[in-house]
């Protein structure tokens, strides 16, 4: 079964893809107790869901409190997303280890061209002192696949990580740096342009949003700007992910994400959860105009947990199927991968 879904979740297209999350949706219906009750409690019956869309969207919050399993496994790793004392975490069980790695390595190359052509460097602090964060093993991998000598991770120590990408700017080296964004502005104060000796024409930062009370919330526009005076960036990349997903969206410029293939963003009413504002489900998202409200999503690499999840997102959505992230629902607990409120 899982060779089954894992070949037509990364071969799916724009034509098929309403066809394979009705499969998608008609499969966790009937394996997946957490999300079966919360269709009938909602009072939608399971038959009258006939098409692809009247699929109710799970509210992200049942991983805080139930095991959205799809089926039942033994799992090969729990991601756990980082709390406080005030928030209970979520928790996604991950059937199949490869789904996530496949959609991750897929989308990263979608996005970046082949892994082995980067330098990777992580600066997670506050995700390497976790053992089970969806984020670390995920850049843990890149790093891997990209063999080059200098990839890896950073704590603490800036000095070395500046070093380092002077290093690989004066090879002309592509490097990636994948950052939380508290660490990255941490760095940009510790070290401002005028400290560099040259220029960081190879280099992409990458942030990966995460202030949770480390510094003063600011929009990303504002955290933008500082990192591209900080590292003399026409842009600063963005990638959008959770651990209740196992697919993630990437921004190269202005905070417009675009998913891949296997994963959708739709927009709902924040005060109707089962009201989605697209009229019609044909390529999935079909608008003339942008749209704005909470954001639903659509990730079909979710296959052995909820494949759709209403998120405590904010966000518009455009006609070419980007999207921004615009902030939190309000009441909705501060998570170390959300993005910043406008």
């Amino acid at each position: 079964m899982s060779c089954e879904w894992h070949d037509k979740i990364f071969s799916v297209g724009p034509k098929d893809f309403a066809q394979l999350a009705f499969e998608i949706f008609q499969f966790q219906l009937a394996n997946n107790p957490v999300y079966r009750s919360y269709i009938n409690a909602i009072g939608v019956r399971s038959a009258a869901v006939d098409k692809i869309e009247k699929i109710p969207f799970l509210p992200i919050s049942f991983f805080k409190t139930d095991q959205v399993k799809t089926g039942e496994f033994n799992e090969q790793i729990i991601f756990e997303s980082s709390g406080t004392t005030q928030t209970t975490t979520s928790r996604h069980y991950v059937k199949d280890l490869s789904i996530y790695a496949d959609s991750f390595t897929r989308g990263f190359e979608d996005t970046y061209g082949p892994i082995n052509e980067w330098c990777i460097l992580g600066l997670l602090p506050s995700y390497l002192e976790r053992n089970n964060a969806s984020l670390v093993y995920m850049v843990d991998s890149l790093i891997k696949q990209s063999e080059h000598p200098q990839s890896g991770f950073f704590l603490y120590d800036l000095e070395k990580l500046k070093a380092i990408l002077l290093s690989l700017e004066d090879i002309k080296q592509k490097t990636l740096l994948v950052g939380v964004t508290h660490a990255l502005l941490d760095f940009a104060e510790k070290f401002p342009p005028d400290s560099y000796r040259k220029p960081l024409h190879y280099t992409t930062i990458v942030e990966t949003g995460g202030m949770k009370g480390r510094r003063k919330e600011q929009t990303r526009m504002e955290v933008h700007e500082q990192l591209k005076k900080a590292f003399g960036q026409n842009d600063i990349h963005s990638e959008y992910g959770m651990t209740e997903l196992l697919s993630q969206a990437y921004s190269k410029k202005e905070g417009r994400f675009q998913s891949p293939p296997w994963m959708k963003v739709l927009i709902r009413d924040e005060e109707d959860p089962l009201s989605v504002s697209v009229p019609r489900f044909q390529t999935v998202t079909q608008i003339a105009e942008p749209v704005s409200g909470a954001i639903n999503i659509i990730d079909l690499a979710n296959v052995y947990s909820c494949s759709f999840i209403a998120t405590d997102d904010v966000g518009k959505l455009y006609p070419d199927k980007s999207f921004e992230v615009l902030g939190r629902m309000d009441g909705s607990d501060l998570r170390g991968c959300s993005l910043l409120t406008v």
